[in-house]
């Protein structure tokens, strides 16, 4: 049995092998082309996405984050009128309060 070899410069070089062997190598291609062609089926090119759109973004940043805690230490009940308070100390440390 010949296989044929194709190179990536352009040259075709034939070989004689056993029977046995050359069967191997023809179910090899034939898997790895299989392969090839389910993979390329199945793929989901990233270039074809619209980048910034809510479908990759998350809603909650660092920043947004930052700005609920501000807002529900400052809407505590516990901060009216306390300014004395343990809540005050603990912002004064850098310590959150839950």
């Amino acid at each position: 049995m010949k296989i044929r070899y194709e190179f990536a410069d352009g040259t075709v070089s034939e070989v004689e092998l056993e029977e046995c062997i050359g069967t191997v190598i023809i179910e090899d291609r034939r898997l790895k082309d299989s392969l090839s062609r389910r993979e390329r089926y199945h793929c989901d090119s990233l270039d074809a996405a619209q980048f910034g759109g809510m479908e990759y973004s998350d809603e909650e940043t660092p920043e947004t984050r930052m700005e609920h805690e501000i807002k529900r230490v400052y809407k505590s009940p516990y901060r009216e009128g306390h300014e004395n308070s343990r809540l005050s100390e603990m912002e004064e440390m850098g310590m959150e309060y839950t």
